[in-house]
């Protein structure tokens, strides 16, 4: 159970902040799955394991009859009693409010102040095609230390084949651009600057062409086309001895490699030096070292949680990066390295086709201060 998963963390470190983003909020069928949603909120509110939160806020992008709007991003933030002085951003105000109670708001984003959302503009969109592409902030203030929490959801590549073409991608390019958007808005002139955390699906792809290069190096390519057009639609490596077995077909959405293993042993360390996407960022986003493997595209079959599937090859989409600012709030403790944890939930679990992602870290509030107070933080993707 993916719920139970996160409880596991909850349990495990205690956050007395809690930051959780999730995407697709109802799957791809909306009207359909909705309901879901609601009980998966009770539940999470309700649960024992979250009994000690006794303030929350809950917000659900569910308003999937705007065409404009909708990104189907939710962010819940969960605050423990313990934690005194939390106070929430009013973006319109544009002064921060005590947190108080437990609110949910879905449907009526657009006018809650306490949150910027936005749909990135249509003209990003490849193929013209208006899909549920954007980013939630929220501002937070603990004990005189200001943060924004970013919930980012990036294009998809949406052929193998043409992310096979060019290096870097078509697709990676337009990741890029729009993450250089959200890091604008966030950053721009309405707004005192503080310190942030982006976190979310990026979408970040390995580089396809060095991949396939690698993986199968001493391999010969067959390109299959299709008889009407001419389109290429299939291109299948295979060893040039070893009675030329299959080691990798390639389609438009099938990536079907030959053993699953590189991706897993070592956590797939093996092929960081693909991924490549972030490198664009290094003066404006900070990143800890990944030691968790891809975190996409799992199967979905609940007894498979270590199998990808072969839609895609296997990469790390979701990722807490951060501005060079936060990365110095972050408590750095001299004797114990573990106080900052980077990793993914549920290794063995089925949690659906993504991995969840999460940072545990304390919190140097007021950081630069002598005498700061330290809170432990957790934020989840």
């Amino acid at each position: 159970n993916s719920l139970f998963s996160l409880f596991q963390i909850v349990h495990a470190h205690k956050p007395h902040f809690m930051a959780l983003h999730c995407q697709e909020f109802g799957g791809k069928n909306y009207e359909a799955s909705m309901s879901h949603v609601d009980k998966f909120v009770k539940e999470l509110l309700s649960s024992d394991a979250m009994k000690d939160y006794n303030r929350a806020r809950v917000y659900l992008d569910e308003n999937y009859k705007s065409q404009e709007h909708f990104t189907a991003l939710g962010s819940f933030y969960f605050l423990h009693e313990s934690l005194k002085n939390i106070y929430q951003f009013d973006f319109k105000a544009k002064k921060y409010k005590k947190v108080t109670g437990k609110e949910i708001y879905s449907d009526t984003l657009e006018s809650t102040p306490m949150l910027e959302k936005e749909k990135f503009p249509q003209d990003y969109f490849p193929e013209c095609k208006w899909s549920r592409k954007g980013f939630i902030r929220t501002r937070w203030c603990i004990t005189d230390c200001a943060f924004d929490l970013v919930n980012i959801h990036l294009f998809h590549d949406a052929s193998n084949l043409i992310a096979w073409e060019t290096s870097p991608s078509v697709y990676s390019g337009i990741r890029h651009k729009a993450l250089g958007y959200v890091l604008d808005r966030i950053i721009d002139q309405r707004f005192e600057k503080v310190s942030y955390f982006v976190f979310g699906d990026f979408n970040f792809r390995l580089d396809a062409k060095a991949v396939v290069e690698t993986l199968c190096a001493k391999a010969t390519m067959q390109t299959i086309r299709a008889a009407d057009t001419n389109e290429v639609v299939k291109l299948i490596f295979r060893e040039s001895d070893n009675d030329r077995k299959v080691m990798l077909q390639l389609e438009k959405k099938l990536f079907d490699y030959f053993n699953q293993d590189v991706f897993r042993d070592n956590n797939g360390t093996a092929l960081l030096e693909f991924d490549r996407e972030l490198s664009v960022f290094k003066d404006r986003l900070y990143e800890l070292d990944i030691s968790f493997p891809p975190s996409y595209p799992y199967s979905e079959d609940s007894s498979q949680g270590r199998q990808y599937m072969n839609t895609r090859c296997p990469a790390w989409c979701d990722r807490i990066l951060m501005s060079h600012s936060a990365k110095e709030l972050i408590l750095k403790s001299e004797n114990d390295e573990k106080i900052v944890i980077y990793d993914h939930i549920g290794p063995n679990v089925c949690m659906g086709d993504h991995k969840p992602v999460f940072l545990s870290f304390r919190i140097a509030a007021g950081a630069g201060k002598p005498i700061a107070n330290v809170h432990k933080c957790c934020v989840v993707q």
